[in-house]
């Protein structure tokens, strides 16, 4: 698997043009969202990985086999970062997801040992009304055994029903849990995704 880091952009005019299917990762600063990436590709280091949440400050592009986008978005939640800084972030990322006409799809990232907040639900809501895709990840699964692994995603799944359809694969980056699941739906959703089928 070819990857290669293409650029950050804070702007609309900074992204890659629109000439191959984009999948993004969205979630809360502390979710492991850097480490999935990293073992979605093979990589130990194509997304960087801090203690301190709220590093990813823009929107960065990486490139795979040179047919596909994945972009890793600005953390929400926990960033320890100024008020006006997590506004100007929430604004960036609503044009991004907005506008992105290439977007197949949204892998919002859950930390298996908590209940979504209500950034998760509003993250969740607000794909699901502009009809972009989403694929929830249950991560840090090696952190719980395995009956508290099916409870966990039976509770995770009663809170957010009404929101959304789809099951967490539950994910660990250090057992690679769940690699190829998450790459079999965001293949689906390359497949079956349509620009059409957003609203404006």
């Amino acid at each position: 698997m070819k990857v290669e880091f293409l650029k950050s952009a804070f702007q609309e005019r900074h992204y890659p043009p629109q000439d191959r299917p984009e999948i993004a990762f969205g979630g809360k600063s502390n979710v492991g969202k850097s480490s999935l990436l990293n073992v979605l590709v093979n990589r130990r280091k194509m997304a960087r990985t801090s203690r301190t949440p709220g590093r990813t400050q823009a929107i960065n592009f990486f490139t795979v086999d040179d047919r596909l986008y994945l972009v890793d978005l600005p953390g929400y939640g926990y960033a320890r970062v100024p008020l006006k800084v997590k506004e100007s972030w929430g604004k960036m990322v609503e044009a991004y997801l907005r506008n992105r006409s290439n977007l197949k799809a949204v892998v919002v990232i859950l930390d298996i040992r908590r209940d979504p907040t209500e950034d998760d639900k509003n993250l969740i809501q607000w794909l699901k009304h502009y009809g972009i895709a989403s694929i929830l990840v249950a991560t840090k699964a090696d952190k719980l055994n395995r009956q508290q692994t099916i409870l966990r995603v039976k509770k995770m799944g009663a809170d957010l029903a009404g929101i959304s359809e789809d099951s967490p694969t539950i994910f660990s980056a250090k057992t690679r849990q769940g690699r190829e699941d998450l790459w079999e739906k965001m293949e689906k959703a390359i497949r079956s995704g349509s620009a059409q089928d957003r609203k404006p």
